[in-house]
């Protein structure tokens, strides 16, 4: 079986340009990386949310591409 370690979090900003905050799964622990500036967190819970709270609040990226 196929298994899935890592997903991402896309968001744009008010300029048209993409965000994107990577989360990377090893067992229970999580890690999360801007691929903009570099930013790094380890987060066993809620990284996803964590990720778009960095997004908005260091790259003012706040525009979801799945409601858009």
């Amino acid at each position: 079986m196929l298994e899935i370690n890592t997903s991402k979090v896309s968001r744009w900003d008010q300029h048209g340009r993409e965000h994107v905050v990577r989360v990377r799964r090893a067992g229970v622990q999580r890690t999360i990386r801007c691929d903009t500036c570099g930013w790094r967190q380890s987060a066993q819970f809620l990284p996803w949310l964590k990720a778009e709270e960095h997004l908005a609040e260091a790259h003012q990226a706040t525009v979801d591409p799945a409601g858009a």
